[in-house]
Order: C-alpha cells, then structure tokens, then sequence
C-alpha cells in the first residue's frame, strides 16, 4: 500500500447532527428522546427529510419514503419542514466557521469543509480549532455536532463520521486512513455508490481489501475511474477545499400530494414559484437570462423547456415565460412543476424582445411592492 505520511495539510469537515430534526428538538424541549421524522406526513406523498436518532432505531433513514417510514415507526412523530428556520440557524453556524478560516466549503445547511493548513496555527492547531467549533455551535446554537480532522477531504469526512454524534475523530496520514477502512466495504471510497459496490462485487471485490487485491481487476471493469478509486483507497486525494461561489443558476420545484392535470392551477403555483425566484434573486443582487420550466408527469417521466433572452429579476417576466412553455407541452396528469433560473449575471435589467412584457411604470411599481412584502413577510 502506498501511503503519504507527510502531507501537511490540514482539513476540518462539520456535519451536524440529525440537524433538522435536533432545530425542532431545541426550540420544543417536548420533543427530546422521543422519534422525530422531518418530511411529509404520513397520509402525504414524499420522503423522510432527516430523523432523529431515536427515529433511526426503527430503521427510518433519510431519502426514504415516508409510507416506509411509517409503517417502520407508526408510532413516531412526523413534521413539515422549515426551511426558513433551518436555513437562518444554519447561518449562524457558517458564521462560526469562518472565524478560522476564509477557505470553507458549504456542501448543505448542515455540512462543510473548513481548510485550516494556514490558520490553524493561530488557534492552537486544527484539533483545537475542531473542539472550539464543537463548544461554540453548542453554546451559540445549542446544538451539537460531529467533527473530524484529516490531512485530505476524504480523511476528514470519514473522521467527522466515526464518532457519531457529537463526535471527535483525526485521520492525519494515510497509513491511518487505511488501517481503518481496510475491513470495510468500499462503499467507504469517496464517489463509490451502490451501482459501483454492486459492479465491483461481481468480480469479488467487497471490501477494500479486497480492492487492494485486486487493483489490476477495477480498473479493467471501470478504467480511469477505477484508479481514481484505487488511489482514493490508498488515502490519495488530490481535491481542495473550494470557498463558496454564486450558483449559476436557482430553482424551486413543487411535487404535488395528487397528480394534477388541472393547467389554471399549475399557473397559479408557477405564478408564486415565480415570486419567490424573483425575491431569491434581487436579495443575490443578479438577473437571470435563462429561464427553465420543468415537469414530471405521473408515470414519471420528466422534460424541461428552456427560453434564454435578455437578463431580468422580474416575477413578472419570469412567470410568463413559464405559463408560455407550460402551454405548449402534452396536456396530461403533472406530479411535479418547477421553474429554474440559469445564466446568471451581474448586468442590470434590460427588457428587450423575449422579456418584453410592455409593463407600465404602474406595474413595476407594484412589482417593487411585491418583493418588498415577499422579503417582509416570506
């Protein structure tokens, strides 16, 4: 096995714990100790969110379905999310991290990777800096959270994950990242899904024992991308933590708890889902030059519409342009309506040809007042 003890950098990855359902727990005390599941309700159509962990007793996990979930845990507590509440507290937490470094990736309200290589020593070291984060999210927040330290993304990912929850763990060379994932499926690898681990088991590779065993047999079944897993294994990752960049592009999608084929009110979701963009936008300070429609009918079969043209912010222009593709697809029973905006860019408003809606002073005025009431009052 090849290792590279050496490697000076250090990597902190954050992962709350059961964080939806530990927001719910913190702001109604009731709710402790007790099997909380963050989604649909049971009589909805949807998924399971997040749970505590009391909740994954009973085997409900995230991305199950929730009558699974049910009939799993009939007895547990189910809830709508909040996204707002969710995402205000996950702002508070972000602040804390970037009280030690400049260099953090968001990957979700609740997870990140913080590169300390440079600033650690400023703080007594990228173990202190972990246990800080640790005291400070409890003390702030009130709320706990797992923290790993390694030399690579991979490292500290796995470590964030090995003391679950409210947990400490370094992986610091690869000789570490080895000894502890040798026995373990390769599921364990970065990337590897259970498509890959199903491919990989037909030739006899289980465990990443027995990838090392049998390097030369992954990478004759999935070539490049089985050396970038063999070398992934042996605790080589080249990645780098990534700061935050604007997306390029924001969308909002709705799946409906019956199939629809009632077009009016398909409108008057996008009519709203057009607002709500429109808000998300103007506070990001950017215009949108792409809009995208997007539909799932109900035998699950998806199709977008895009229609590109001159950068606006406006509900207005955008939801036209949605109520215009929506027109023109196939008319049948729609599980799931969203609106997408793509090309997003910096230059101001300008309402020319595809966004040409002839509004008057009066109308975006009223526009004007809509977002300001958006913003005000969600």
């Amino acid at each position: 096995m090849r290792s590279e003890n050496q490697n000076p950098n250090r990597i902190v990855h954050v992962d709350m714990d059961a964080f939806y359902a530990a927001v719910e727990v913190r702001d109604n005390p009731d709710l402790a100790g007790k099997p909380l599941i963050i989604g649909a309700l049971p009589h909805e159509r949807g998924v399971v969110c997040t749970c505590s962990y009391e909740a994954r007793k009973f085997g409900v996990r995230s991305a199950m379905s929730i009558k699974e979930a049910y009939r799993r845990c009939p007895r547990g507590i189910y809830m709508h999310p909040n996204m707002d509440k969710y995402a205000a507290v996950s702002r508070e937490i972000h602040q804390i991290w970037t009280d030690y470094t400049d260099i953090c990736e968001t990957l979700s309200l609740d997870e990140g990777f913080l590169d300390v290589t440079d600033s650690a020593g400023d703080f007594g070291g990228a173990r202190a800096v972990a246990h800080e984060i640790k005291r400070r999210t409890k003390e702030v927040v009130g709320l706990t959270c797992s923290v790993g330290v390694g030399y690579s993304m991979m490292a500290a990912k796995l470590a964030s994950e090995e003391n679950k929850p409210d947990g400490f763990f370094e992986i610091l060379t690869s000789d570490e990242l080895q000894n502890l994932i040798i026995d373990r499926s390769v599921r364990v690898i970065y990337g590897v899904g259970p498509k890959t681990a199903e491919r990989l088991q037909r030739i006899g590779i289980s465990t990443v024992r027995d990838l090392y065993e049998n390097r030369m047999g992954a990478e004759m079944l999935l070539g490049n991308y089985g050396r970038q897993i063999i070398e992934l294994a042996e605790g080589i990752d080249r990645r780098r933590v990534t700061p935050y960049m604007e997306p390029k592009s924001i969308g909002m999608e709705q799946t409906f708890q019956q199939d629809t084929g009632n077009f009016e009110y398909l409108k008057a979701v996008l009519s709203g889902t057009a607002q709500k963009l429109s808000t998300d936008i103007q506070e990001k300070g950017v215009y949108a030059q792409t809009v995208t429609l997007k539909v799932t009918y109900a035998d699950m079969k998806s199709i977008t519409r895009s229609r590109s043209g001159e950068a606006t912010d406006r509900a207005a222009d955008i939801y036209e342009i949605a109520a215009e593709m929506l027109d023109r697809i196939e008319k049948r029973p729609i599980r799931l309506v969203g609106i997408s905006l793509g090309s997003l860019t910096k230059a101001p408003y300008v309402q020319l040809s595809l966004f040409d809606t002839d509004k008057t002073s009066r109308q975006r005025s009223v526009d004007d007042a809509m977002t300001q009431l958006q913003l005000k009052y969600g």
